[in-house]
Parts: structure tokens; C-alpha cells; sequence
């Protein structure tokens, strides 16, 4: 067993080491963000190794057993030239070496050198070091620059009755709406209180707390959702959340006295109001259930008034109201987590808007550029070197234009000129705008304007390019047939053959003959 001491000064030591190599690691210039994303994830491990370290450390220091019973060894009986305790522990110090020759004390220098050890260092081309960080993202976030939610406006669009569907540019716009307030505060209350609106709030605060934690490792993020949260309990107590009212205080309100109501044993059935319970006294129906009640001899289920509808309407209440604060509780989370990550909503929307302007061969192109491994720092670039990048990176865009192929907003007469900034509207597609013409004349021969196609019954040919509108498709099916049959019957009559004997006769008249054996 080691000395606890030694531990102790061990554990200072490592402390010290990490702390010097967290210092190196986060003093270096980082040249790309997919650098900068690297260091930060390495950082974070890091400090949480010191802090394991340190809390292993204050417990130590908190056993005062250990550490008086080990100062009482080392500091010997009472015999002043008594030094056994001193060779027994070198006796073992000696056996252990013996035992483990080639054993060296490297594992933290390992370890640190593995933290600050940059890939692509060694000079072998050929072998090609798998990176972590990028396993963490998909490949639509671009190494953390980008959010990927198509699959929640997918959700979103499949909410009901939240009027026209917007396309994804829209839906981004939605979700920046959490600068100013509450997201989705466009939409009814009737739709935030179903349950594919909380299955849907919940999935996008899911999504958006693991984006968070990936992109930004060294931010404590649970600390700020629970900062968050304590403060959504405190306003839901106060009834201060506006827009997250609960219904059914309303309708208590507005009907006076929530829990009133009759019950009529003999019907079985339960009325809301005085009067309808009076008006049907009278009614056969309740006259023939009282003289059944009274030949049979049964007693009413619950004579002195039922309790179920009443207990069946406070657990749909409750249901109802659970779920109302359930869907306030993560749409409150998930605003906290798009304020932060403005910047990177404002990036994902240039980058769609960026990638509409390109053809299948550009974003071809694209893909295998980022596939290729960055060029390594050159030796010897100083300070200058490092503003001129920076320089270079600002880019001043105030017309939001698209960007090109070299990350650089396009000429503005290129952009009139492709007429990007003109939307094309098409209704087959569910309303799904296209900006520009060359955008809109490709999407006939898309995945998604053949599925609005097949939705309707009909063939996605040439017949219907430029058609966007449903009832114009379905006029225009219906004139195709129309001039089909039409043709049949002149195919009929204007054809001509000629029999044995020379005769000519028309198709129709041909086919009649010969049946009747003429010729």
C-alpha cells in the first residue's frame, strides 16, 4: 500500500503537469474551426481530469486517520537510532524494481503528450488518424459550423392546423423568433396543447442541448438549463408565462360553478345544467326508465349523485394540464438554447441559401474538398500573417447574397441575373418555394414534385412542366385523355388498307368485312 503522503504529493504533482499542458494547449493559434473544435474538446477533458484529481485530493486531505497514523510511522518509536521502519519500506521499493525491471514511471507523460500531440504531425501521408470530433456530427453540420433540422421541421410540418406549411428557410426564420421571445408563439393554443407538439418540443430540445455540448464542450450548459428551469417554476407558480394560460381555469370561469351538475339515476346520465335536467323529468324516455327501475327492483348505480363523470373530467384536466406545462417547460429550455445559438442559425441559413445557387456537379465538388485533409501551417508566418487571415475571413455581405463556391457572397448582377431573389411558388409541392428559375425548373424532375405528382393520380411527363397549380394539373389530365380518345377514333377512320382484289377501305370498315367473311 502507498504512503498516503506520497499520494498526495503524486496527485500536486499531476495536478501541476495538467494544468501547465491545459495552458500550452489553449495558448496555441488555431487556424480553422474544425482546429479550434478540436482544442476545446481536448480542454475539456482535461479539467475534467483535474477535477477528478482534485476531488480525490480533498478527500485525502479529510481522512485525518490516515494521514496521523502515517506521520506516526515515519516518525519512529521512541528509540532515537531506530530505522527499521525505513528499510522495510526501501526492502519493498527494491522488490518491486526487481520484480518489474523495464517498468517506467511514463503513463501521465503519455497521457499529456497524447493531449497535445496534433494530428498529422509524424509525416506519414499514409496513414490517416480517424478523427472523434467529426464522428459526433452528421454531414450535414459540417463539423459543428451548421444545425441539421430538417427532421424537426419535417415534425413541424406535420403538426395540425397550423395553416400554411413553411419550407425550411421559413422555418429557420421561425426559430430566430427566439431572439425577441417564446418560439412558436405563432401557433394556436389548441395546437401546443396536442401531443405531437410535445412529442415535437421535446425531440428539438433534445437536438438542440446535444448540438450545444458538442459545439461548445468548455460551457457549462447544465448549469444554465437549470438556471432556466428554476426560473420557468417560479413564473409557472406566478402565472406569469403569457401565452401558456391554462384552458380550463377559463372555462370554470365562464360557466360559474366548475363542479356543478345533476345526475339522473334512472337514465344514467349526467346534466350540467338545472334547467335541461327539469325539462327532461317529463320525457318518456325517463318516464318508461323509472317505471323499469321500479318493476325490477334495482337500485341506481349512485343515488345520491355520480361521481365518475365528474373524477373522469379532472384526470383529462389533469392530463391536459400536464402536458400544457410540459410543452411551456421545453419550449422555455429550448429558447434558451436558440438565443446562444443565433450565430450558428444565421450560418446554417446562408449555408442553405448558398447551396440552392449550386449545381449537382458544384456540390459534388464541394464535398470532395471537404474530404481532403487541410494543408498543413506554413513555417515561419508571423502576427501579419495571422491578421491578413483574419481580414480575409470578414466578409461583408449587407444585400445577403448567396455565397459562391469560394465561401464569397456572388457578383449582385449574377444574382439578378439567375433571378434569385424572385420566388416560385409551387402548390403540388406543398406550397414549397423555390428562389430563382434555374431552381424552379429543375424541381419538375425532383424526388419531391414526382411525389406530389403520384399523390395526385398522375404521370410526371413533359405534358405537365410548369404546372404548379393542382387544378390546372387535374384539367389538363382530363384534356389528355380527352384528345387521346380523340385520336383513337381518327386512327380509325383516316387509316386505309387495300384487300386482295385492290379495294380500299378504311380501317373500321376493313376490320367489319373481314369478320363477316366478305374478304
Amino acid at each position: 500500500m502507498d504512503s498516503i503522503i506520497e499520494i498526495q504529493r503524486q496527485t500536486h504533482e499531476e495536478l501541476e503537469r495538467f494544468e501547465r499542458a491545459l495552458y500550452t494547449l489553449l495558448s496555441r493559434h488555431s487556424n480553422s474551426h474544425d482546429q479550434n473544435l478540436q482544442h476545446e474538446h481536448k480542454a475539456s477533458q482535461m479539467l475534467d481530469r483535474i477535477s477528478s484529481r482534485v476531488t480525490a485530493l480533498n478527500n485525502l486531505y479529510q481522512d485525518e486517520d490516515a494521514r496521523k497514523k502515517e506521520l506516526d510511522a515515519l516518525s519512529g518509536p521512541s528509540h532515537h537510532n531506530d530505522l527499521s521502519e525505513f528499510y522495510s519500506r526501501l526492502g519493498k521499493i527494491q522488490e518491486h524494481h526487481h520484480k518489474y525491471p523495464d517498468a517506467l514511471p511514463v503513463g501521465l507523460d503519455l497521457e499529456i503528450a497524447a493531449f497535445l500531440d496534433e494530428p498529422g504531425q509524424d509525416g506519414d501521408d499514409d496513414f490517416e488518424e480517424e478523427d472523434p470530433i467529426a464522428l459526433l456530427f452528421s454531414g450535414e453540420e459540417g463539423y459543428g459550423k451548421y444545425l441539421d433540422l430538417y427532421a424537426n421541421h419535417t415534425a413541424y410540418n406535420n403538426l395540425k392546423n397550423i395553416g400554411k406549411r413553411p419550407g425550411y428557410l421559413q422555418y429557420l426564420d421561425l426559430l430566430l423568433a427566439a431572439q425577441t421571445g417564446p418560439i412558436h408563439s405563432e401557433l394556436s393554443k389548441d395546437t401546443r396543447l396536442t401531443k405531437d407538439f410535445e412529442t415535437y418540443i421535446r425531440n428539438l430540445h433534445a437536438y438542440l442541448l446535444s448540438f450545444t455540448k458538442k459545439t461548445q464542450p468548455l460551457v457549462d450548459v447544465e448549469t444554465r438549463q437549470r438556471e432556466s428551469s428554476n426560473d420557468f417554476d417560479r413564473k409557472w407558480e406566478a402565472h406569469e408565462i403569457p401565452g401558456w394560460e391554462d384552458p380550463s381555469d377559463s372555462k370554470v370561469q365562464a360557466n360559474g360553478n366548475g363542479s356543478s351538475g345533476i345526475w339522473c339515476g334512472a337514465c344514467q346520465k349526467h346534466y350540467s345544467k338545472q334547467t335541461v335536467y327539469d325539462a327532461h323529468l317529463t320525457s318518456k324516455k325517463h318516464l318508461k326508465a323509472v317505471a323499469k327501475q321500479a318493476s325490477s327492483g334495482e337500485t341506481p348505480s349512485n343515488p345520491n349523485g355520480s361521481m365518475a363523470p365528474e373524477t373522469t373530467q379532472a384526470t383529462t384536466q389533469s392530463s391536459a394540464k400536464t402536458r400544457l406545462r410540459t410543452s411551456a417547460y421545453y419550449t422555455q429550455l429550448a429558447t434558451d438554447l436558440l438565443a446562444s445559438l443565433v450565430p450558428t442559425l444565421n450560418e446554417t441559413k446562408s449555408n442553405v441559401e448558398r447551396r440552392f445557387s449550386l449545381t449537382a456537379r458544384e456540390r459534388e465538388q464541394e464535398l470532395l474538398d471537404q474530404a481532403k485533409p487541410p494543408p498543413p501551417p506554413a513555417a515561419g508566418t508571423g502576427e501579419g500573417g495571422a491578421e491578413e487571415d483574419d481580414e480575409e475571413e470578414r466578409i461583408y455581405n449587407p444585400l445577403k447574397l448567396p455565397l459562391g463556391w469560394d465561401g464569397k457572397p456572388i457578383p449582385y448582377w449574377l444574382y439578378k441575373l439567375h433571378g434569385l431573389g424572385v420566388e416560385y411558388r409551387c402548390e403540388i409541392c406543398s406550397d414549397h418555394v423555390y428562389m430563382g428559375r434555374k431552381n424552379f425548373d429543375r424541381h419538375f424532375q425532383e424526388s419531391r414534385h414526382a411525389f406530389g405528382m403520384r399523390a395526385l393520380g398522375l404521370p410526371n411527363t413533359k405534358h405537365f412542366h410548369e404546372i404548379t397549380r393542382i387544378e390546372d394539373a387535374l384539367s389538363l389530365a382530363e384534356k389528355l385523355k380527352q384528345e387521346g380518345r380523340h385520336e383513337i377514333f381518327e386512327q380509325e377512320t383516316m387509316e386505309e388498307l387495300e384487300d386482295d382484289e385492290g379495294n380500299v377501305y378504311n380501317r373500321k370498315t376493313y376490320d367489319d368485312l373481314k369478320k363477316q367473311g366478305l374478304i
